[in-house]
């Protein structure tokens, strides 16, 4: 999106008030929580939509337990 918008990494974590960092991690998906505050903010700055930024990805079921060896015979 900030290369559309024709706006540097740098830039853009500037006028958003985050780090390239913390950028950073929100692009690759890793980031574990997000204030409200920040995709609005980038919104805000690159003239978009939540969902221009956001994909909801499902989760991955969790494995089952391994089921205990019994001792019979």
């Amino acid at each position: 999106m900030p290369a559309r918008r024709k706006m540097s990494f740098g830039d853009l974590s500037d006028r958003v008030g985050i780090t390239p960092a913390h950028l950073a991690v929100l692009k690759s998906g890793r980031a574990e929580e997000v204030r409200f505050t920040t995709p609005a903010a980038l919104c805000e700055v690159l003239e978009c939509r939540p969902g221009d930024l956001l994909r909801r990805e499902p989760e991955q079921a969790p494995e089952p337990a391994p089921v205990p060896a019994t001792g019979a015979p």
